[in-house]
């Protein structure tokens, strides 16, 4: 009864489909540091209604079943729920929002953007760091348009801190093939110190603040040492005009599987998963 009632609450939800104007030194700061903060993305009343329905979906698809600190390092970093639109039509009306879709086009410098995926990343007290790794080492798409929104729906407080980035970082391409671990950390960290990359942090962030990073750019994230949770929502989009690329890695065969059904190496990269949420003139 519940969910019968909500779905027929659809029109009420927030639309997000009004322009976040981007300025020319946005852009270029983006393309050239690989990673931007935006302020006021969604208003505190937008997010307000949204974190509570991704929130209730996170809760109920939580997979873990031990105490942060008896996971491995990935498990410490957060409770990860990906594409959540597919299990919520409320959800996706966020996920799908043409004002995010068309700053991702900005940002990107090209006319359409697909969805990849979204990302509840739901860091709990107590949890660990996010290592060193960069998104797009599983992703099976052959283009460098890639880029990522990372919207807190909660205050994140200057003692969580929002991501640390590498600036630059996006420039160097395919780094490494290590994934989120403790070796990542460690290794890719030793090589940031190497090139002399500058390592930023945008600190405090608003609910409806986010920042914006390419696949390729190094980041990682504090742990949280607060009692209360870090609350983010991800979504990844991409040039709409992407092919599939040869998986070359175990994990880039997983994405393909998961995130690219049915398709195959040379396809264009849009299945039922991939809708374009924005495209110029329309």
């Amino acid at each position: 009864m519940k969910e019968m009632r909500r779905m027929s609450d659809l029109s009420n939800l927030p639309e997000l489909s009004s322009e976040y104007s981007l300025s020319q030194e946005q852009i270029k700061q983006f393309q050239e540091k690989g990673h931007l903060k935006l302020t006021g993305v969604a208003s505190q009343e937008e997010v307000a209604v949204y974190r509570e329905l991704i929130g209730e979906k996170v809760k109920e698809l939580n997979y873990h079943d031990k105490p942060v600190e008896e996971r491995d390092t990935y498990g410490k970093a957060f409770i990860q729920i990906s594409n959540i639109w597919e299990k919520s039509a409320e959800i996706q009306r966020f996920v799908f929002a043409r004002r995010f879709a068309k700053i991702a086009a900005d940002l990107l410098g090209v006319d359409g953007v697909r969805i990849y995926h979204d990302q509840a990343l739901f860091k709990e007290p107590g949890g660990g760091i996010t290592p060193w790794h960069q998104d797009q080492i599983y992703w099976p798409v052959d283009t460098d348009n890639f880029v990522t929104m990372w919207m807190p729906l909660v205050p994140v407080s200057q003692d969580v801190g929002s991501m640390n980035f590498a600036s630059g970082s996006h420039k160097y391409g395919y780094i490494s093939k290590l994934a989120i671990s403790d070796e990542s950390q460690k290794t890719l960290g030793q090589y940031i110190e190497a090139k002399g990359l500058e390592v930023e942090n945008y600190g405090a962030l608003e609910a409806g603040d986010a920042t914006w990073h390419y696949g390729w750019t190094l980041h990682s994230a504090p742990g949280n040492p607060t009692s209360t949770m870090r609350e983010v929502m991800t979504i990844i989009y991409y040039a709409d005009d992407a092919k599939v690329l040869e998986p070359d890695s175990n994990a880039r065969k997983s994405d393909l599987k998961r995130w690219l059904p049915e398709l195959s190496p040379g396809d264009l990269a849009a299945s039922k998963l991939n809708p374009i949420v924005y495209k110029k003139g329309m």
